[in-house]
């Protein structure tokens, strides 16, 4: 039980006060024995029993009486309907808020969302437990910030919602630093979220670092989960890919695929995508069957006047999550599709230059075959992707191709034929492995990067490729496809983005990547098409850090579309001019498909810490902590209550019963 005044209970020794004041009384008086008493002693044995469990009664009842004053008094909470924790009063409260897309959702048609349910909540139970301190934690680069009342919490501006992913690894771990660097003493972190895999990263290596570390800390700390993990009922994302511009004689349009989807199989369900471009709003029904369909490839005449470079919106009616019911869009004149090859092996590299040189719409495609020393004159302006097959980069290449990935280019790093101790962002080649038998991929990751799933919803035939030979990998890395007993063979750098390790050459000799081709084929022109999005005027960005960072960079930041303006610019769903170039920035695709985390998997990630979870739903208007104390003020009333009647003499009607009992029992 909580209370906000414990140290009332130390007072709950008196409880056993009627107790004493009974023996007391009961050595105040002398056994004297009387032979004219014996025959009274004798006829008032048929109701000692009755007699005693009368008097056990009253004596727990004037017990119960004095507990319930003393609870009382001590001003004890609950916490909804849970179990409760023990504690009083914290020195700090830390609240954790998830602000991301899905947290927007609704239980009902114009409702109160997750978060604005959850703030309001935490602030009633902020203002009940009244801690010493109450700090938000939304960013992990900022950290906590201080309020000066729990009710500021509601209105605050960086605790509103955003369109990016939070990031509750690096949120707990924020939350840490702040505890131990400041102090702090009895401390709860509140975390407000709906437990989706992209936001926990229950994978995350961090996580387990992170229990220890606040297992270690010398002051208490309880973690208290408000969890809203119920889905939105009927919710339905779009977005728009592969947005381009083309040229037909005179005439110029846009060419737009769009998908919607949802979690789970509805009906059948036709959707009005609306198009918005240059204050011109066309519309398009898209019948959608089961979780996903997909109008591909969508014309849109542009007039002559128009400009060459524009941004627009499609969006769809409005449902359970009104977050992920639009996507903004920039286009402009496509620059070259230009990508470079390094390669030792002449058979990889006349693969990778041929797969790079046929484009998925049939536009030019430039392939540069650089010769080894020949980085310093290559066209790393022009360049979207650089395939290299050979020793990781070292001294003056290392240093261009950081350059190359720091103004956003791909780099999809293939097997070296020798590998050598160079590391690069991280990362190593270690020995080459041959089984007895060509080996396939065993799983690989569908739902985001270089081997997602396409647009139509089907896997790639990644598991029809034969792995003749593979490469060893060791560094930070996250895997994409892995082989039997877990070895990688695609895997993505954890220290840079944009870095891709293939553990195979497509030769012959080590796989059938070239002769499958498909995999082969997506990755490469994935790869390319993510590269081209930073070289054009106009280019997509996923809503979060990365894209706050290129906002500060870029000095102004313009919004040209979407809601009000923030003071959190690259957070926020809309179109922005930064200098000349045109950024449309939306939700990370993940939001659209992550599926909440089981209860015993978080319950696992905090084993060994004091963790509560609390289940909520969205517009709930119940608090999850109140004061209960007249609760037991009423128990004590009704103790006395009950005390005083048991205390009543017997009725007239009893005694006369008792007294002719006891001759018929004589005449026996």
């Amino acid at each position: 039980m909580t209370f906000l005044q414990p140290w009332v209970l130390v007072a709950l020794p008196l409880v056993a006060l009627p107790l004493i004041i009974h023996l007391i009384n009961q050595r105040r008086f002398q056994t004297v024995r009387w032979a004219a008493m014996q025959f009274l002693l004798a006829a008032k044995a048929l109701s000692r029993g009755y007699s005693r469990l009368r008097h056990w009664l009253i004596m727990a009842l004037r017990m119960a009486a004095v507990a319930a004053v003393i609870l009382a008094v001590g001003r004890p909470l609950s916490r909804g309907w849970l179990a409760l924790a023990g504690g009083g009063r914290p020195d700090s409260a830390i609240v954790i808020l998830d602000r991301s897309p899905s947290m927007q959702a609704v239980a009902t048609a114009g409702g109160e969302s997750k978060l604005d349910t959850g703030r309001r909540q935490l602030a009633d139970s902020l203002a009940t437990l009244r801690a010493g301190r109450v700090l938000v934690l939304s960013d992990p680069a900022k950290g906590p910030e201080e309020v000066a009342s729990p009710a500021e919490i509601v209105e605050l501006v960086s605790a509103g919602p955003v369109a990016a992913a939070s990031d509750l690894p690096a949120l707990l771990q924020s939350g840490y630093d702040f505890i131990r660097e400041n102090a702090a003493g009895t401390t709860e972190l509140w975390i407000c979220s709906d437990q989706r895999a992209n936001d926990w990263k229950p994978d995350d290596g961090a996580w387990g670092g992170i229990r220890d570390a606040f297992a270690k800390l010398p002051q208490q700390v309880r973690v208290q989960l408000l969890s809203y993990a119920a889905p939105a009922p009927g919710n339905v994302a779009v977005r728009a890919s592969n947005v381009r511009l083309e040229t037909v004689g005179r005439d110029r349009r846009l060419v737009v695929t769009v998908a919607v989807s949802r979690q789970d199989d509805g009906g059948r369900l036709t959707l009005p995508v609306k198009f918005e471009i240059g204050g011109i709003s066309t519309a398009v029904d898209v019948e959608l069957t089961g979780r996903e369909a997909v109008l591909k490839n969508h014309v849109i005449p542009l007039e002559r006047s128009a400009a060459a470079r524009g941004w627009g919106r499609v969006s769809i009616p409005a449902d359970a999550n009104p977050a992920d019911n639009e996507f903004f869009f920039a286009y402009d004149a496509p620059p070259p599709r230009r990508s470079l090859v390094v390669a030792e092996d002449p058979a990889a590299g006349r693969v990778l230059e041929l797969v790079a040189a046929i484009a998925p719409d049939k536009a030019a495609a430039l392939v540069d075959l650089v010769p080894p020393g020949g980085l310093a004159a290559a066209a790393w302006d022009e360049a979207a992707a650089l395939f290299w097959q050979g020793p990781l980069p070292e001294g003056r290449d290392a240093e261009l191709v950081q350059a190359f990935l720091g103004r956003g280019g791909q780099v999809v790093f293939f097997a070296p034929d020798r590998p050598a101790t160079a590391e690069f962002v991280g990362c190593a080649w270690g020995e080459w492995t041959a089984p007895a038998k060509p080996a396939t991929a065993e799983s690989w990751r569908t739902d985001q990067d270089l081997l997602a799933n396409t647009l139509a919803g089907s896997a790639l035939p990644l598991g029809d490729v034969e792995i003749r030979r593979s490469c060893g990998l060791s560094g930070d890395l996250v895997p994409l496809a892995s082989l039997p007993g877990g070895a990688p063979l695609v895997a993505r750098a954890s220290r840079a983005e944009g870095v891709t390790f293939v553990a195979t050459t497509p030769a012959p000799r080590d796989s059938s990547l070239a002769a499958e081709g498909v995999v082969l084929y997506a990755l490469v022109q994935r790869a390319i098409d993510r590269g081209l999005t930073v070289l054009g005027g106009a280019r997509q960005a996923d809503a979060g850090t990365a894209t706050a960072e290129n906002a500060r960079a870029c000095g102004t930041w313009t919004r040209q579309g979407g809601a009000a303006a923030s003071t959190e610019a690259g957070f926020h769903a809309g179109v922005f001019a930064c200098g000349d170039r045109l950024v449309a920035v939306n939700r990370p695709v993940a939001e659209d498909a992550a599926l909440p985390v089981a209860d015993e998997r978080i319950d696992a990630l905090f084993r060994g810490l004091s963790f509560q979870r609390i289940t909520g739903t969205a517009g709930d208007t119940d608090s999850i902590v109140q004061e209960i104390w007249r609760a037991f003020l009423i128990a004590m009333l009704l103790a006395l209550v009950a005390e005083g009647l048991l205390s009543l003499p017997r009725p007239a009607a009893a005694d006369r019963a008792a007294k002719t009992s006891r001759p018929l029992e004589a005449a026996a």
